[in-house]
C-alpha cells in the first residue's frame, strides 16, 4: 500500500518547505501533459495524443513492431571506466551500477531482465537517473510496484532523482521502498577513511526545476563529485559548477536508429556526440545511457537496451 495524496504532501513539505513543496507541484499540474511551449524543447511527442498508435501503426504496417518488441528486452549489461587524479585511491575500483529511463509500467521485459541481471554483477552503488513511469501524467501506483520489485533485487544503497515523466509524488513512496531521493541536494559517500560526493537535480528538461547551485551547495572545492540529472543538457552548468563526472539518460539514444546507431532523434538540446554513452566536456567527463526501457512504444532499432557499470580509477 502506497502513500495517500495528504500524506505525500506533508512529506514533501517537511522535506523541501511548505513554499518550495508548493511551487513544485503547481508547476507540474501546470504542465505535465502539455505537448507544445514548455521545456527545452518546443515540441513533447510523448504528450502528444493519439502519437503511441500512430507509430505503433506504422511499425506493425511494415512489418517491424514484433522485432522492435524483442530488441526492447535484450538488455545488456556495458562497463565504462572513468580515470581521474582527483579521486581518492580508496575509491579507486568503486563501481556504480547506473539505471535510467526504466518506464517501468510499459517496460515490464526489459525490467525481467534488469532484475536477473542485477544478481550475477558486482557493484558498490546503484543510481536511477529518472523517467520512472511510461507516461508523463496519471496514475502512478503501477509504476511503483514495479521499481518496489526492482528495488528489492538491488543489494546496495540506491540515490536517484526524478526525470520529467516522474511527478514529485511518487518521491516519499521511493524514498519508503529504499531509494534516497536527491532533490537539489547531495550526499558524501566514504569509504576506507575518504569521501566523494553524489549530487542530484530536479528534472531540467521538462518543469526546469534543476539549481545546481542548491545541489552543489558545501561540497569542498578539492572534493571528487558526481552530479545526476535526468538530462545531460546541463552539461555546460555542470562542467562550469566544478563537478568532475555527470551521469545521465532522457535521451533514449535515440531508441528508434538507423544502421550504425544514428539516433532519429534525441529529444534534447546538446551536440550529438552526447546523445549516448561517454562523453567530456572541458574538465568534466561525463556518460548518456541508452536506457533500459522504452518510451512511446515499446520497440528498439539499433540501440540496445543497456544499464552500466561505471568503474572508477584513479589515475
Amino acid at each position: 500500500m502506497f502513500l495517500q495524496r495528504d500524506e505525500i504532501e506533508r512529506r514533501l513539505q517537511a522535506r523541501l518547505g511548505k513554499i518550495h513543496a508548493r511551487l513544485r507541484l503547481a508547476i507540474e499540474e501546470d504542465h505535465e501533459a502539455q505537448s507544445f511551449g514548455q521545456g527545452l524543447t518546443f515540441l513533447h511527442i510523448e504528450n502528444l495524443p493519439y502519437s503511441r498508435a500512430v507509430i505503433e501503426g506504422v511499425l506493425r504496417l511494415t512489418g517491424m513492431y514484433w522485432l522492435g518488441q524483442r530488441n526492447a528486452r535484450r538488455v545488456r549489461v556495458l562497463t565504462n571506466e572513468i580515470v581521474s587524479s582527483r579521486l581518492p585511491e580508496a575509491f579507486s575500483g568503486f563501481t556504480i551500477l547506473h539505471m535510467t529511463d526504466l518506464h517501468a509500467d510499459r517496460s515490464a521485459g526489459a525490467l525481467a531482465a534488469v532484475k536477473e541481471l542485477v544478481r550475477d554483477i558486482d557493484y558498490d552503488h546503484c543510481v536511477w537517473t529518472g523517467d520512472y513511469r511510461a507516461e508523463t501524467f496519471g496514475d502512478f501506483g503501477p509504476c511503483l510496484e514495479e521499481l518496489q520489485k526492482l528495488r528489492a533485487a538491488i543489494h546496495t544503497d540506491v540515490h536517484a532523482v526524478l526525470g520529467n515523466h516522474d511527478s514529485i509524488l511518487m518521491a516519499p513512496d521511493l524514498e519508503d521502498m529504499g531509494v534516497r531521493m536527491l532533490l537539489n541536494e547531495n550526499v558524501a559517500l566514504s569509504r576506507g577513511g575518504a569521501s566523494i560526493f553524489l549530487a542530484g537535480v530536479d528534472d531540467a528538461h521538462f518543469y526546469r526545476v534543476d539549481n545546481i547551485e542548491k545541489a552543489a551547495h558545501d561540497i569542498p572545492h578539492d572534493a571528487y563529485s558526481i552530479l545526476l540529472s535526468h538530462t545531460p543538457e546541463i552539461y555546460r552548468q555542470a562542467a562550469h559548477a566544478g563537478f568532475d563526472l555527470m551521469l545521465g539518460g532522457h535521451t533514449h539514444g535515440g531508441q528508434i536508429c538507423l544502421p550504425g546507431g544514428f539516433p532519429l532523434t534525441l529529444d534534447a538540446v546538446l551536440p550529438r556526440r552526447m546523445g549516448k554513452g561517454a562523453w567530456t566536456y572541458a574538465s568534466m567527463s561525463g556518460y548518456t545511457s541508452a536506457g533500459a526501457g522504452t518510451s512511446i512504444v515499446p520497440a528498439r532499432f539499433n540501440c540496445p537496451p543497456e544499464i552500466t557499470l561505471h568503474r572508477l580509477i584513479r589515475g
